[in-house]
């Protein structure tokens, strides 16, 4: 369930799903942006789709400091 859509407001439970080795593409983040510490996390937030439409959704993405948040994907709609 990969959309185009934007963060339409605070992004609430944050939780880390894997760290470092325990993520499948680590590999893919280190080559593509850079070595460093890789957290995978989950949210629930409202999101903007490109309709227009605004929904609530479980996002998941990656993230390592200095880094930032890459490849932010919907894992499901929760409305």
């Amino acid at each position: 369930m990969t959309d185009d859509f934007k963060i339409a407001g605070k992004l609430h439970e944050i939780k880390i799903i894997a760290v470092g080795r325990q993520i499948r593409e680590l590999s893919i983040l280190q080559k593509r942006f850079e070595r460093g510490r890789w957290r995978k996390l989950k949210a629930i937030a409202e999101v903007a789709l490109n309709d227009g439409r605004i929904r609530l959704a479980e996002v998941h993405w990656y993230e390592a400091h200095g880094i930032g948040k890459v490849r932010m994907k919907i894992k499901k709609y929760l409305d």
